[in-house]
Order: structure tokens, then C-alpha cells, then sequence
């Protein structure tokens, strides 16, 4: 079954969004808890009490170098939660994933852009690749085109590393890599929104009203 993440800290969406779809956890950078002010202890045990024991964390690493980034994958491995390193895919980033693979630690490969850049991560051992569709497809190239090429270099070499593609503007962008057979993605709180509403849909649930009221008032539709 598809892993689905919200890429947002913001509680009162995790708290909504949950209620209505199988968010499977939240995933984090640096910049989103910024912006939210708040830090990897303070948010995720407010998280977990709205996602429950079994959700998942992405939570990624800020340390520069190889040594301070295998240290702070471990620290955070350490913390009571079910986490997933985020480790930037640079040359330092995946000689710190090989290395932290050693520890048995699940990583996720972020700041992808090319193909080549995260087939490199995948067979350095990354659990998860994150391609960033929107912003490839901003650069002039194909987000899509870039997890299509992805996921078949994957199945062809039989790695059991997941695509969880992220950046997206529209819906469009997410059912196109969702029909490639990815196995996890994260999404945007508008885009969250987009995928569950449609303006057509309100009309149509205020005629089936108005229908049933005209003949059975208040009755349920049990009682008719």
C-alpha cells in the first residue's frame, strides 16, 4: 500500500487530514521547522499523539560533514520514534548514507534532481529517494519523466529502496507519479486539499438535499 505523508509540521492540518485519509506520518526539512518555529523535540510528540505509535518521521540531518552527519543520525535513531534520516544527496551525503547503513538506520535520499543523482543514492543503500517534481519541473526538464526513470531503474535492479516524490503545486503532478507504482509519497497541505475537494461536488450533495427533503422532510434514510 502507498505511504502517505504530509509535508507540513503544522498541527492543526496533521490533526485534519488525518481524520479523513491513512497518513502513514509527517516529513520534515530544516526550513519547514523554521518557518514553524518549532524543533524535532518539541513537534513530534504532538505528532505522534494525533498519528498514533505506528507513524513515521522524516527528519533531516543539518550537520555538514561526513563524521557530524553520522553522529546526528544516530542521535536522532536514538529519539522514541519511528524515524527515517534525511540526508541530502551530495558526494559528502552519500558517503555519510553508506556509513550510516552500516548502523542499520533507515535514511531517505533528499534533494533529488536527476536520475543518475538518486539510482547513486539507492545503491549506496537509501531506503527512500525524494525527487522533487515540481522543482525539476521549474529548471525545464520532467519531474514526472525523472520518477518514471527512477522507479525502473529501481525495479530493474531489484533494490528495495522507495520513491517518495515530493514538491508539488497540483494534482496533476501527483496522479501522474502515482501511476508509475511508487511507494510512497509526500504532499503539500494545498495539494492534500485538491485531492479530496472538487467544486462540483458540493452542487451535486445539495440537489441529493433538496431532493430527499421535498419528499421525506427530516427522515433519515432508514426511517423512509
Amino acid at each position: 500500500m502507498l505511504e502517505l505523508y504530509l509535508d507540513t509540521v503544522d498541527v492543526k492540518q496533521v490533526k485534519r487530514f488525518s481524520s479523513s485519509l491513512p497518513i502513514k506520518g509527517v516529513t520534515t526539512n530544516p526550513s519547514i521547522l523554521a518557518n514553524a518555529g518549532v524543533g524535532v523535540n518539541q513537534i513530534l510528540p504532538e505528532l505522534a499523539k494525533i498519528l498514533g505509535s505506528q507513524a513515521r518521521f522524516h527528519v533531516q540531518v543539518v550537520s555538514q560533514s561526513v563524521d557530524k552527519i553520522v553522529e546526528e543520525a544516530r542521535h536522532l535513531n536514538a529519539l522514541p520514534f519511528d524515524i527515517v534520516v534525511k540526508i541530502a544527496a551530495t558526494e559528502i551525503g552519500l558517503t555519510a548514507i553508506k556509513q550510516i547503513k552500516q548502523h542499520k538506520i533507515n535514511v531517505l535520499a533528499t534533494a533529488i534532481y536527476s536520475v543518475q543523482q538518486g539510482f547513486c543514492a539507492a545503491l549506496c543503500g537509501a531506503d527512500y529517494l525524494a525527487p522533487y517534481v515540481n522543482r525539476i519541473d521549474a529548471m525545464g526538464n520532467s519531474g514526472v519523466a525523472v520518477v518514471a526513470d527512477l522507479q525502473k531503474l529501481l525495479t530493474l535492479n531489484n533494490l528495495e529502496c522507495k520513491l517518495l516524490p515530493a514538491s508539488f503545486k497540483n494534482t496533476l503532478q501527483v496522479m501522474e507519479v502515482m501511476k508509475l507504482g511508487i511507494g510512497a509519497i509526500t504532499l503539500p497541505v494545498d495539494v492534500t486539499e485538491q485531492m479530496i475537494i472538487h467544486p462540483a461536488v458540493k452542487p451535486a450533495v445539495d440537489k441529493f438535499d433538496k431532493d430527499w427533503r421535498s419528499s421525506f422532510g427530516e427522515k433519515l434514510s432508514y426511517e423512509s
